[in-house]
């Protein structure tokens, strides 16, 4: 399958993401059509040089703002880095996504991204999700950064996305709220438990949008999986002229699927974090299920059990990356009353492949998760959240609009369901 490894020892930006999948192959009249499905009209022109950084040559695309005779029409712009930025809430984007002539799996991905940072935003500016006004994240040259990241996906047909451990820059950065250390507290939420380092001058080298495709696609590697198969190593440029290449370099090849060395790794990268807790209140399990999940947990789950002196108990599990192990260690020694945890290595974890396909129904779009073993149809299942949007707004059971993608999805012919 196709897969790409992203070395980010320069950092991670949408531009330097960009100007790599440009040089790997993806067309620019290709990317520039994909993007005109966007209503953003004629707000700005997107350039695309061939540079130098320290040698290396390298894509540097840059979206040039045209807003100047718009700023009548609103009210929220601000300069940043000499660029004029409208804000937008998460909800407008999403809107804006959906509404657009883009492919599904495209507006999937792009929203994918968007989505994990908005809860970043959200979080570390106390707003929900959808309410969170983007600045400079929201603003269009971002977009195009982030649903053009997801057209690239598309076009060079990524399934397994790896990286680096990420430099992240330090020292200050200007944006909307005022001086912000680096990493942004958005970065740094987004690369919680992800390995990190700084090195080179004060500058910020990885921005919310690069470490928003990190958390929402890409895996941990330390290095490239010895079953990766190389076929190109490209360059996407970022803004600054530093004493390292200011560039990210992107291995695009092919990874074999099933139990190979690299997937053995990744299993083996999974961990089980268990405890026994026979004095906690029944309250408190709720509240710990989200920080975990925000922590990086891929699962939690509890089981009722008997301990010494027959006391009833709970035992508690979380399932996790070895990236986000001290995360989710550090919650549940400062949420519980545990006094000590088990930590179990995952030997291995055979996964059903995935994709995602879209159904319409009376009631609207349904995203459904569609699951293959051995490349035969398993399992289809709407998706949860999807439903109940959907049900809300048309004040319908939500079983009845489950059932509704259940029997749009029948209509599918089997041959596009493989």
């Amino acid at each position: 399958m196709k897969a790409i490894y992203l070395d980010c020892f320069a950092g991670i930006s949408g531009n330097m993401l960009l100007g790599a999948f440009l040089q790997a192959g993806v067309p620019q009249e290709y990317l520039r059509t994909e993007l005109e499905k966007l209503p953003l009209g004629d707000s700005y022109v997107m350039k695309v040089d061939d540079v130098r950084k320290n040698g290396i040559e390298a894509a540097y695309v840059d979206v040039d703002l045209k807003l100047a005779e718009h700023n009548h029409e609103h009210h929220e712009h601000h300069k940043h880095g000499g660029h004029a930025h409208e804000h937008r809430t998460f909800a407008v984007i999403r809107q804006m996504i959906e509404a657009s002539a883009l492919s599904d799996a495209v507006k999937k991905r792009s929203l994918a991204i968007f989505t994990v940072l908005a809860k970043a935003e959200g979080k570390v500016h106390g707003r929900p999700p959808e309410e969170v006004a983007f600045h400079e994240v929201g603003a269009v040259d971002s977009i195009l950064d982030i649903v053009g990241t997801a057209v690239c996906f598309d076009y060079l047909g990524i399934e397994r996305v790896f990286a680096s451990k990420v430099n992240t820059g330090s020292g200050f950065v200007q944006c909307a709220h005022g001086l912000m250390p680096v990493p942004a507290p958005a970065v740094a939420e987004l690369l919680l438990g992800w390995p990190v380092y700084h090195a080179g001058e004060e500058k910020e080298l990885t921005t919310p949008t690069g470490a928003a495709v990190l958390k929402s696609q890409a895996v941990f590697a330390g290095s490239l999986p010895e079953n990766f198969r190389t076929e190109r190593v490209a360059y996407g440029a970022g803004t600054w002229d530093l004493s390292i290449p200011n560039v990210l370099r992107l291995y695009l090849g092919t990874i074999e699927p099933g139990k190979t060395q690299a997937d053995s790794a990744e299993a083996a990268a999974f961990l089980v974090l268990e405890t026994n807790i026979d004095d906690m209140s029944p309250q408190i399990y709720g509240y710990l299920y989200e920080r975990l999940f925000a922590a990086g947990a891929a699962d939690v789950w509890t089981a009722p059990i008997f301990m010494k002196k027959q006391r009833p108990a709970q035992k508690l599990s979380v399932l996790c990356r070895a990236e986000h192990k001290a995360a989710c260690i550090d919650i549940l020694m400062r949420e519980t009353t545990s006094l000590g945890l088990r930590v179990m290595p995952i030997a291995e974890r055979p996964e059903a492949q995935r994709r995602m396909e879209t159904v319409t129904t009376p009631y609207g779009e349904v995203c459904c998760k569609l699951s293959f073993w051995q490349g035969e149809l398993v399992n289809a299942k709407p998706e949860y959240e999807d439903c109940c949007r959907l049900a809300r707004a048309a004040k319908a059971p939500l079983k009845d609009v489950e059932e509704a993608a259940k029997l749009a999805l029948k209509t599918i012919p089997c041959e596009e369901l493989r």
